[in-house]
């Protein structure tokens, strides 16, 4: 399962953790029929439930790590068959600072300029929902206040059209955070 590194689990802390390598676990997988049936996310992390060595966190990530070996999932692939890129930032300003560089459309332009970004629901200094492009996808933000000075964004981007627009979009957003810091610590 070399492929699988690029789920972010790799051979050598899941030997340790569980005493089987990545490969080993393939071959336990491939054994049950997971992969000659196709089984699902939904069916891999149920049969990795039965190996409590691995405890829910590790089943999810070997479960994607195998998948995407097998050719069941793609990098970027949610376990609903959507892709998907997020990014997220903690940043030394209050909540409402980043929240507004988001929601004034003229703040987010300097940041995010040329973007269709189309709100369509917010809860202030909590979360926005927007279309991109015209609703071609769909981006969820969500905001964290970590103190009175301090604070988080999430940003998700759904609906895409492959792994490769994923791994677009998710270096979209970092630069495009990175952006978002310069101005709000300005």
């Amino acid at each position: 399962m070399k492929e699988a590194k690029r789920s972010g689990l790799s051979d050598k802390s899941l030997l340790k953790r569980t005493g089987k390598s990545l490969e080993d676990w393939g071959k336990i997988l491939d054994k049950a029929g997971a992969k000659r049936e196709k089984w699902n996310h939904q069916q891999v992390t149920a049969f990795l439930d039965d190996y409590p060595e691995l405890g829910p966190w590790w089943g999810q990530m070997l479960a994607v790590s195998y998948e995407q070996s097998r050719g069941l999932r793609e990098q970027f692939q949610k376990c609903d068959g959507e892709f998907a890129a997020s990014g997220s930032r903690t940043l030394n300003v209050p909540v409402s600072k980043i929240y507004k560089a988001f929601s004034d459309a003229k703040l987010r332009d300097r940041w995010l300029p040329n973007a269709e970004f189309e709100i369509t629901t917010e809860t202030e200094n909590k979360s926005i929902r927007a279309k991109w492009e015209g609703g071609k996808s769909r981006v969820s933000v969500n905001f964290y206040a970590k103190g009175a000075s301090k604070a988080s964004v999430a940003v998700d981007h759904m609906k895409l059209a492959s792994s490769k627009d994923s791994a677009a979009k998710k270096a979209y957003w970092f630069e495009a955070l990175n952006r978002l810091e310069k101005l709000v610590q300005a």
